[in-house]
């Protein structure tokens, strides 16, 4: 493993407020208060991500408690803060002060990168394993976040791919054992309670995905010859 990845894990430097930023990749909301204050907060589908996330939050300096939301779903909210404005004025398109019934008012900030620690913060939001590989979800109310998210996904070194529109929900996949593997080094170990959504290794010696133009696993080498003759027709 190349170890200039392993500077950028969340295990590289302590706990700091901007990791919050990596719940606004998943389908964390921002909501300013005038230009005073800003509130953070993210629906989840199990009870257990609400208190890991609210405990995750506290230790970065942000007050935050696990709660129901009208709409009964499991969900972790800060207070109105001064120190989370930022957030607001960064992800929020002008004009858009926090979600609407059908869009969340978010864009990836220019020049945004991801780290190590907020990408923990993404995985104990919305991610969850699958056979071979790891699904980060991506917020339905702003599909204009997804492929720019890609892109900060890969400048950390995590390469994945954009689930179709046939998807059960929006989300990037992950896959393949050294992809994983990086994705494990660069979030750390999980919290208490949070194990069972951790990215897994496939066994080591497990088919993995093919790039484009590499020939499949044992297919016989083209010789110099046989290209010469395809290249002259």
């Amino acid at each position: 493993m190349d170890r200039t990845i392993s500077l950028f894990s969340a295990e590289a430097t302590g706990p700091g407020l901007p990791d919050l930023a990596g719940l606004l990749c998943c389908q964390g909301q921002i909501t300013g208060f005038g230009r005073t204050a800003a509130r953070l907060s993210v629906l989840v589908e199990e009870s257990w991500r609400a208190r890991v996330l609210a405990r995750e939050c506290r230790g970065r300096g942000a007050d935050a408690q696990a709660a129901v939301a009208e709409c009964g779903s499991p969900q972790v909210r800060t207070s109105f803060r001064v120190d989370l404005l930022g957030f607001a004025e960064d992800w929020l398109r002008p004009g858009h002060t926090g979600p609407a019934e059908d869009d969340s008012g978010k864009a990836v900030p220019g020049g945004f990168r991801l780290s190590g620690a907020m990408l923990r913060m993404w995985a104990l939001a919305a991610g969850r394993p699958e056979p071979g590989g790891y699904l980060l979800g991506v917020d339905p109310l702003a599909p204009g976040t997804h492929e720019e998210l890609l892109t900060a996904l890969a400048a950390l070194g995590v390469q994945a791919r954009l689930l179709g529109p046939k998807a059960e929900q929006p989300a990037v996949r992950v896959s393949g054992r050294r992809k994983l593997a990086g994705l494990l080094e660069l979030i750390g170990e999980p919290p208490a309670g949070a194990e069972s959504v951790w990215p897994e290794l496939p066994p080591a010696g497990e088919r993995r995905e093919r790039t484009p133009g590499e020939p499949r696993r044992g297919a016989p080498a083209e010789s110099p010859a046989q290209y010469l003759l395809e290249a002259v027709g």
